[in-house]
């Protein structure tokens, strides 16, 4: 079996997200041992921002017409979607930036978008189970100055869920930020709950992945 797992922090090391991700893939290989984890981080080894449109461009040019960029462009697509469909399951960490995903996710989205299995009549990940570890710096739950303000979360359940039909999981923690910004000290206590509540989450949810489909589960963020 093969897990494919996507990190997107744009930190190498004292990421939020990745921690939660490192708990799930270590229970995932407790349930496989030695099986392969195939890995991308986009937010550090980062995808050329421009290939998404060289990509789109050359879906209305003849094969032989198209420029080495089109080229280029069209095969890191199809192996971006390799990743994907070729893994029994599927791990991203990704982190809210800036009150949305990040260039590094959407160029992943839009490139993927461009391979021809997206339109097939099955969803491109119909059934598999894919869990999305996701941190925020502040606080988003209702009663929050920022409820409302987390247009990340909405955009990668549709895509992940709705669209490529995934098993979706979703691991959330909120006020990464509050040990590191003054401002937010008042917040620590539950900054530190919801911490603790993530990594539990993150545990119970690494124990059944893989193993039977996950399903939905209750938000670990607060």
């Amino acid at each position: 079996m093969t897990l494919f797992r996507l990190d997107a922090s744009i930190r190498a090391e004292g990421s939020a997200s990745r921690e939660i991700a490192d708990i799930v893939e270590q229970e995932w290989l407790a349930a496989h041992p030695g099986e392969t984890v195939e890995r991308r981080h986009i937010g550090v080894e980062v995808l050329p921002a421009d290939a998404w449109g060289h990509a789109v461009s050359a879906g209305y040019v003849q094969a032989e017409d198209r420029t080495a960029e089109q080229t280029a462009a069209l095969k890191l697509a199809t192996t971006l979607t390799d990743e994907l469909v070729s893994a029994d399951a599927v791990l991203l960490a990704v982190p809210l930036y800036n009150w949305g995903v990040s260039q590094h996710v959407k160029v992943w989205f839009d490139l993927i978008m461009t391979d021809p299995r997206v339109r097939a009549p099955e969803p491109l990940l119909r059934g598999k189970p894919v869990v999305l570890a996701t941190v925020r710096g502040g606080g988003y739950a209702p009663g929050m100055p920022k409820h409302g303000w987390d247009h990340s979360t909405p955009y990668l359940r549709r895509m992940l869920g709705d669209l490529w039909g995934a098993d979706l999981t979703v691991v959330e923690r909120e006020l990464t930020l509050a040990e590191v910004n003054p401002a937010m000290e008042p917040l620590r206590p539950l900054a530190a709950q919801l911490h603790a509540e993530a990594l539990d989450a993150a545990l119970a949810v690494g124990r059944a992945f893989g193993i039977v489909p996950v399903g939905e589960t209750p938000r670990a963020a607060g």
